[in-house]
């Protein structure tokens, strides 16, 4: 998930940050390098829509994969981030230089992906195989967001960074919109495992797009002091900062009821208020509508509001989407519609909470230690997912579905504690561009 304070500090200009630009600052569109760092995050993202559908069809409908090798292949794309996460910030931040592991880890993941096809056209394709192709490109996702995360600091200036994510946002929202579409279209024209030459084929084109990026790295190395130090020093950024603190526990909740969210609606939608697939797969679009919407409106409220503004009212639009989930009853048009429009709002408030916490935290994060910060954070947010789908699905068998969801709804709500209890509820006057 992805900015000022009377009582927090701005963080001053560190070496590797740009000077900003002299009068009206040129669009970030216009700028040559910040477009092959955007193309290169476009081309990614439709990749991995692409395989987030070709993988598991390859595993279930034509390897015959049982459920508990599902969950083993579904775990090996996330577990790389708990594993390797926390060393991958602090390694990021011993670098020099972020561009070579960056475009290293696209290299390593598009030839990961090229060998589905290329086994299954030998006959020797297996779950395992998938299963150890879904680990190594997790693994490389993972090394290649720690890197990427203080290498943006070269490429855009502070005061453009909300727009930067904005824009990174908007490209993950348009792959979730039309990536599934895509993903069948292969599916049905070149089958499962070639579809995934096209992801093999996006990394290929990310490592040439950064590979292409002009901007010199000028990025001043934490000294090395022990991996485990420099993973302490991580988290302890995190905890003895008011700001990074509260944006990580407001994180972490949302997620962990997110999990339980997601982990029973797809069921709750089928069984409960009986919409046909291709309409549970409709309500999932109009998330990346919303994700599109909210990309491009934060950056104007940010400049208007300031980032404390709009994270916190970011995190006051979750619950609508689990409670109007909980409430919908009737005829399936009618649920849909409540639905697709819950699901807006809440991609909105997903988006607006991502690109602020993103300029926040670099904002607030000292920059020796951007990696590790963010390392901590992802390690935390994103690892709270597995723990919450398991309790969401333990809940539904003993409580029920629709129960589980309001449960959701009041849980998410506390998120707006964690801000309002921080320096965050402090909000600014106006800024101009």
């Amino acid at each position: 998930m992805k900015h000022f304070l009377q009582t927090s500090r701005r963080a001053s200009r560190s070496p590797e940050d740009p000077a900003p630009p002299a009068g009206r600052p040129v669009p970030l569109r216009r700028q040559r390098d910040y477009r092959l760092l955007f193309t290169a995050r476009a081309v990614t993202e439709t990749g991995t829509e692409i395989s987030r559908l070709a993988v598991p069809l390859t595993a279930a409908a034509l390897l015959g994969a049982s459920p508990a090798q599902m969950g083993a292949l579904t775990a090996a794309t996330s577990l790389p981030h708990l594993l390797f996460g926390l060393q991958a910030g602090a390694l990021a931040d011993r670098l020099r230089r972020h561009r070579p592991v960056m475009v290293g880890c696209d290299l390593v993941s598009a030839l990961a992906m090229a060998t589905v096809p290329a086994a299954w056209a030998v006959g020797v394709l297996t779950v395992p195989w998938l299963v150890a192709v879904a680990f190594v490109v997790g693994t490389c996702s993972a090394i290649f967001r720690a890197a990427a995360f203080p290498h943006l600091t070269t490429v855009v200036p502070e005061n453009r960074r909300t727009e930067a994510l904005a824009g990174f946002q908007s490209a993950f929202a348009v792959a979730t919109v039309g990536g599934p579409g895509l993903a069948g279209l292969l599916v049905q024209l070149i089958t499962a495992p070639f579809a995934l030459l096209v992801d093999a084929l996006s990394f290929l084109a990310s490592a040439f797009l950064i590979r292409s990026i002009a901007a010199p790295e000028n990025h001043v190395p934490a000294p090395p002091r022990g991996m485990w130090t420099e993973i302490r020093e991580g988290l302890g950024a995190v905890a003895r900062n008011p700001v990074l603190r509260a944006l990580c526990g407001a994180g972490v909740t949302i997620n962990f009821f997110g999990g339980a969210f997601m982990a029973l609606f797809v069921i709750y939608s089928l069984t409960v208020v009986h919409l046909p697939a291709g309409l549970v797969g409709a309500v999932t679009a109009c998330f990346g509508v919303g994700g599109l919407l909210g990309a491009a409106v934060v950056p104007r409220l940010t400049r208007r509001f300031g980032e404390n503004a709009v994270v916190t009212c970011a995190a006051l639009l979750f619950p609508i989407d689990f409670a109007t989930t909980a409430l919908v009853s009737g005829p399936p048009w009618r649920s849909f519609l409540f639905l697709a429009v819950s699901a807006v709002i809440s991609g909105l408030g997903v988006v607006a909470f991502s690109i602020c916490m993103g300029t926040i935290t670099l904002r607030e994060a000292p920059a020796e230690l951007r990696g590790r910060v963010n390392a901590t954070q992802s390690f935390m947010i994103q690892g709270v997912v597995t723990l919450g789908g398991l309790g969401g699905g333990l809940a539904g068998e003993l409580l029920g579905l629709r129960p589980v969801f309001w449960i959701s709804a009041a849980g998410v709500l506390t998120a707006t504690g964690w801000i309002l209890l921080s320096p965050l509820r402090h909000f600014s006057a106006a800024r101009t561009p």
